[in-house]
């Protein structure tokens, strides 16, 4: 017997270290997601379905609680993938929303729906794919891309920290994930202690 609340744990992907998950925390905390049940990947392809943060929230979850996400194709971008986490959190009694949406696994109609938002998404991925395939084969595109690593963000900065606490990546993965060195990793992370104790002391 579960005497524990029922939660709402959510989840938040991008897929390159130059994005932010900002605008889709916002979201799932707009869905009703408490801020310390959000989990988020960043670098992560939708593709890939071996995540850190995915793992965090699905272990997260129980019975009767909802999983959320602010769009399917931040789950997965491949249509096996997506459905076979929807099937997991349903078997495990989970309820899973995308967006304001809930998912009745009893309600065939809403099985289609989410088998084709699923293959959707796996379609504007490999668009996506190809069309950086593409740019990046253009000679101006290439020099553009070299040069010093990309300055990282306040929220960059927020993950790189919650890796280091969590201790499940090497530094030197980190550092590849998000682009940057084993000092970048160190000072990301004492930025980010620097910042949270600015903010207990105002």
């Amino acid at each position: 017997m579960r005497y524990a609340p029922l939660m709402r744990v959510g989840y938040a992907r991008v897929s390159t270290i130059e994005q932010d998950a900002e605008r889709q925390v916002a979201r799932l905390l707009e869905l009703g997601v408490p801020e310390d049940r959000i989990y988020s990947d960043v670098g992560f392809s939708g593709a890939k379905m071996t995540r850190t943060g995915l793992d965090n929230a699905l272990a997260a979850v129980r019975e009767g609680d909802t999983f959320v996400v602010p769009a399917l194709d931040r789950l997965a971008r491949n249509t096996e993938g997506a459905l076979e986490v929807i099937r997991r959190l349903t078997d495990a009694g989970v309820i899973f929303q995308n967006g304001t949406t809930p998912y009745d696994p009893k309600d065939p109609m809403a099985k289609l729906f989410f088998t084709i938002l699923a293959a959707v998404a796996e379609a504007e991925g490999g668009w996506i794919s190809l069309r950086t395939r593409e740019a990046m084969a253009r000679p101006k595109v290439r020099a553009k891309l070299k040069g010093r690593r990309p300055k990282l963000t306040e929220r960059q900065d927020e993950n790189i920290a919650k890796h280091m606490a969590a201790g499940d990546l090497a530094v030197a993965e980190i550092a590849q994930m998000f682009n940057t060195s084993r000092t970048g990793v160190y000072r990301a992370q004492a930025r980010h202690q620097a910042r949270s104790a600015q903010r207990v002391g105002e």
